[in-house]
């Protein structure tokens, strides 16, 4: 038989408001009886009507977040799973829970937005990354929803977005190599409608530059985030007459790829191609040889960016002062891979 408010408040010698009142957290309810009913709800198991409550608070304590892509492709990079480990680990402390949806194109992904606001199954949305002109952005910001950017956007510059400086990041993976020695760096991107891909770009081009060193054409090469686009982008790039000597790479996964490549063409790291990536996934530590690689602190990105939209979705409105956009820190951490001098030589 299921239990009811009536039937906690009775055994708790309170009022079935009371009981919905420890519900809600109401202020006006004691410590000790709060946790008087919580004791007794739990030993009689029940659980509340979510359902029920939301529309008596218009909220749902739930958040969503939208996949970019196939959650299948998704699930394959680490640094996707390690970035919702920590929005769950922070939404679960905040009391809210959260669901996952996904798109394979960015219209699946503005109608999954569209139908889970609209129809108030969740309080808020989490993007992963952004790209150039997001129809998903344009249709939360001009709709007033509350959603938080893992990224930055080239359009909006007061959107609540937890971010790294990917500028600066790349500037400083590619100095790194400029002081082993290197002056052939090639640089494997990912997709130029991501703005992540383009400000890690931007960062590379920015460190060449200003060591005054060539940059040829046919040392970018764009792919997705994938190990196949690393893979291929070996095949093309040793085979060039004046390749690079060391390669920064957009990803630890593409940078796997990269070394799969290398290994079967029979060319060794880093002797004759240094490389250095971004992410700092566990298993770069573990790669053959271990990967040099920018910790750009994944779960910290998962947890601030979880914090800040619940801190938004429970603000009705945000105070002077407020931050919008927080970045997190990035350190290079330097392993095997780029670790080969031609200074030395």
């Amino acid at each position: 038989m299921t239990v009811t408010i009536k039937d906690v408040a009775k055994r708790a010698g309170v009022s079935p408001s009371t009981v919905s009142r420890v519900l809600s957290g109401h202020p006006r309810i004691s410590l000790e009886t709060s946790r008087k009913v919580k004791v007794i709800m739990e030993e009689m198991g029940y659980h509340p009507n979510m359902m029920a409550k939301s529309l008596v608070s218009k909220t749902t304590n739930s958040i969503c977040i939208i996949l970019p892509k196939p959650a299948e492709e998704l699930f394959s990079n680490l640094f996707f799973m390690e970035l919702i480990r920590g929005i769950v680990t922070q939404a679960s402390r905040s009391g809210y829970d959260v669901l996952i949806s996904s798109g394979a194109n960015e219209k699946e992904e503005l109608e999954a937005a569209s139908r889970l606001l609209k129809g108030r199954r969740v309080d808020g949305v989490i993007l992963l990354y952004s790209r150039k002109d997001d129809a998903v952005i344009d249709f939360l910001e001009n709709n007033g929803y509350p959603f938080v950017l893992v990224g930055r956007s080239d359009r909006y510059e007061n959107i609540l977005s937890v971010d790294n400086d990917n500028v600066m990041a790349a500037y400083d993976a590619t100095n790194h190599l400029i002081s082993m020695g290197h002056e052939r760096i090639g640089f494997v991107s990912g997709p130029q409608n991501l703005i992540v891909s383009r400000d890690r770009l931007e960062g590379y081009r920015k460190a060449m530059q200003n060591s005054e060193l060539e940059m040829r054409p046919e040392w970018i090469v764009e792919g997705e985030f994938l190990q196949d686009s690393g893979y291929r982008a070996m095949s093309f790039f040793m085979n060039l007459p004046n390749r690079p000597t060391a390669l920064v790479v957009v990803d630890d996964m593409v940078a796997f790829g990269v070394l799969r490549g290398l290994n079967e063409l029979k060319y060794s790291v880093p002797e004759d191609l240094a490389i250095v990536s971004f992410n700092n996934i566990p298993l770069s530590e573990l790669s053959n040889p271990p990967i040099s690689s920018i910790d750009i602190g994944i779960y910290h990105l998962g947890y601030t960016a979880s914090q800040v939209l619940i801190q938004g979705i429970q603000k009705a409105a945000i105070g002077a002062g407020y931050t919008n956009r927080f970045v997190i820190p990035h350190r290079l951490i330097i392993r095997e891979s780029s670790m080969h001098s031609l200074n030395k030589k």
